[in-house]
C-alpha cells in the first residue's frame, strides 16, 4: 500500500473542524490505519482550534497527512510565524489552554517549523508498520497481501505485486478470493454459511 502526502487547504474556522475529524477517520481508515485514528482527531482537533484562537477564525490553513517512516505526521500550516503553540499548564477550571498539552500527552512527538511566510505545527504518531507503506496486521494480513496480489496480477498483467495494484484491482481480486474459497468448500461438501459464521467470529475475536 503506498501512501502518498495528501493535503487540504480550509479556512480555520469552528464548524470545520467537525468536517476534518471525519476527513481524517475516512483517510486513515483507507491507509489501513484504523487504530491511529482517535489520536490523529484529537491532534487535528487541537492544532486547528491553535489556529482559530490565536491566529484568528477564517485564516486561510492546510491540514497535510503523511508518513514519516512508519510514524504518521500530521501538519496543520498556517501563515502566522509569530503566534507560536507552546504548552502551558491550564488549571481544572480553564476553558481553554490545554490544547498543545494534549497534543503533548497524545502523539508521541511535536514541534514547530518557521518560514518566511508561514508556519508548520506538527505532530507524529507511532504505529505498528514495518515499513512505510507496509500492512499492520500481522501474519494474516502478509499472507491475504500475497494472495491477493496473485489474484489481481491474472486480473491486471502490468501489476507484479501488491504494491502497484490499484485499490479497486485490489478489492476485486480479495472478492474473487473469498468467492472461490466459497466454492472450493461447496466442492467439498461444507456448508458455507457456517465456515463463514466460523471465520466472522474467529476474525472479531483478532484470532
Amino acid at each position: 500500500m503506498v501512501r502518498q502526502p495528501w493535503e487540504l487547504p480550509f479556512l480555520a474556522e469552528a464548524q470545520e473542524v467537525a468536517a476534518l475529524r471525519r476527513i481524517v477517520r475516512l483517510h486513515l481508515k483507507a491507509w489501513g490505519l484504523p487504530r491511529q485514528v482517535g489520536v490523529a482527531q484529537l491532534c487535528v482537533s487541537e492544532l486547528v482550534t491553535n489556529v482559530i484562537r490565536h491566529v484568528g477564525p477564517g485564516t486561510p490553513t492546510s491540514l497535510r497527512l503523511a508518513m514519516n517512516g512508519t510514524y504518521l505526521r500530521i501538519e496543520v500550516r498556517d501563515p502566522d510565524c509569530r503566534a507560536l503553540p507552546t504548552v502551558i499548564a491550564a488549571g481544572p477550571e480553564a476553558e481553554s489552554g490545554r490544547g498543545m498539552a494534549l497534543v503533548d500527552a497524545m502523539a508521541d512527538r511535536w514541534g514547530v517549523l518557521l518560514g518566511s511566510d508561514r508556519k508548520v505545527t506538527w505532530c507524529e504518531i507511532a504505529t505498528d508498520l514495518t515499513t512505510p507503506n507496509g500492512h499492520a496486521g500481522g501474519m494474516r494480513v502478509t499472507r491475504a497481501e500475497a494472495m491477493i496480489s496473485l489474484y489481481g496480477a491474472v486480473a491486471s498483467p502490468r501489476a507484479v505485486n501488491a504494491s502497484r495494484l490499484s485499490v479497486a484491482v485490489a478489492k476485486d481480486a480479495a472478492i474473487d478470493v473469498i468467492v472461490d474459497l466459497l466454492h472450493w468448500m461447496g466442492a467439498h461438501g461444507y456448508d458455507a454459511d457456517d465456515v463463514l459464521d466460523m471465520a466472522q467470529t474467529r476474525f472479531e475475536s483478532g484470532l
